[in-house]
C-alpha cells in the first residue's frame, strides 16, 4: 500500500478499523514517520479547524504509531496538544486524554521529563491532561526508564509547594500516582493534603493509600509491573481496534455535509454515545461499582 493511500485511510472515521492501513504504516516505518509528524504539527496548529470537520481521526493514529515507534520528535508536539484548551481537547480527542495520553507521552519522551513536567506544573492547562502527564511518570517507572526514587522526589516537590493548594483532579491523580509507586516517603504530605481537603476521597481515599503502604514496596512495585495500563505503547492495533467506533453494533453515522457530520459528533460526545474517539471501556472511578458484576467497589475488586 502506498503512503498516500495509508494516510487517506487513516484520515477520517469510517466506522471500521483500518487494520490493513495500520499494518502497512508499521511496515514502512521510516517513510511514514515524517508524514505522521506533519499530521501532528498540523493538528496543534489548526486543532479547532480540524475538530470542526467532525470526523478527523488522523491525529490519534499518528500519536499511537509514533509512540509505538518511540519517535522522540513527536514529544514536543504531543506536549503542545496536551496544553490545548480543555474543551477543545475533549471534543477533538475524547477519552484519549484520560486513557491514553500518559502512555503516549511516556513512549515518545525518551526519558526526558521537561515537557511532561511543563504540562503538570501549568496551572492554566486542563486538569485531566495534567493528571495524564502525572500518570506518564508512573509508566516510566514501570518501564524501567526512570527510577522510583527519582519520581518520588519529584512528587515530593509537587506536594510540598509547587502545586496550588486548592482541589483539582491534579491532586487526586498525584495521590494515586504516589500510591502506585509506594507512598512511604510521601505519606505525611499526603495525609496533610487530605486534611486540607485537596484530594477527593471519593476518587481515592486515605485508607486506600494506607492499604498500599501495608503491601510493602516489593508488593506495590510487583503490582505496578503487572498493570497493563502502565505500559509503553507496543502495538497500535491492540490499543485501538476495540474502540467503540469500530464496533459492529455502533449507531449509524449521520450522512451529509461536513456540518452535519460535525453536529453528529458533538451530539455523540454530549450523550457519551458513538463518536470516532470514544471507547467501549470507560474510565472507572475507584469507588464506582466494578464492571465485572461482583457488586464490590472497583478499587476493591478488579482495580485492586
Amino acid at each position: 500500500m502506498e503512503i498516500a493511500e495509508i494516510l487517506h485511510q487513516l484520515e477520517r472515521a469510517t466506522g471500521k478499523f483500518p487494520r490493513a492501513a495500520v499494518e502497512a504504516a508499521v511496515a514502512c516505518r521510516e517513510q511514514i514517520i515524517p508524514e505522521l509528524l506533519r499530521i501532528l504539527q498540523d493538528v496543534v496548529d489548526r486543532a479547532a479547524q480540524l475538530d470542526a470537520e467532525g470526523d478527523y481521526m488522523a491525529h490519534l493514529y499518528a500519536m499511537f504509531l509514533l509512540a509505538q515507534f518511540r519517535e522522540p520528535r513527536a514529544y514536543p508536539l504531543v506536549v503542545r496538544l496536551a496544553l490545548l484548551p480543555g474543551d477543545l481537547q475533549y471534543s477533538f480527542c475524547g477519552d484519549f486524554i484520560t486513557s491514553d495520553l500518559g502512555q503516549v507521552l511516556a513512549s515518545v519522551c525518551g526519558g526526558e521529563l521537561e515537557g511532561i513536567q511543563s504540562v503538570i506544573e501549568n496551572e492554566d492547562a486542563d486538569q485531566w491532561a495534567r493528571g495524564a502527564a502525572l500518570g506518564s511518570l508512573v509508566t516510566l517507572v514501570a518501564a524501567g526508564q526512570k527510577t522510583r526514587e527519582e519520581i518520588v522526589m519529584y512528587f515530593a516537590y509537587l506536594l510540598r509547594g509547587k502545586l496550588a493548594r486548592q482541589w483539582s483532579h491534579v491532586w487526586d491523580e498525584l495521590v494515586c500516582c504516589s500510591s502506585d509507586i509506594y507512598p512511604e516517603e510521601l505519606i505525611e504530605d499526603i495525609e496533610q493534603a487530605y486534611k486540607e481537603r485537596l484530594v477527593d476521597p471519593g476518587y481515592i481515599g486515605f485508607d486506600d493509600v494506607q492499604r498500599d503502604l501495608t503491601m510493602g514496596k516489593d508488593g506495590v512495585l510487583a503490582r505496578l509491573a503487572d498493570n497493563p495500563h502502565r505500559r509503553l505503547v507496543e502495538d497500535t492495533i491492540q490499543e485501538m481496534r476495540w474502540w467503540a467506533c469500530f464496533r459492529d453494533d455502533r449507531p449509524s453515522r449521520v450522512e451529509g455535509t461536513a456540518q452535519a457530520s460535525a453536529k453528529s459528533k458533538r451530539t455523540a460526545l454530549t450523550t457519551r454515545a458513538f463518536a470516532p474517539i470514544k471507547k467501549t471501556k470507560p474510565k472507572i472511578g475507584r469507588n464506582e461499582p466494578c464492571t465485572c458484576g461482583s457488586g464490590k467497589k472497583y478499587k476493591k475488586c478488579c482495580g485492586a
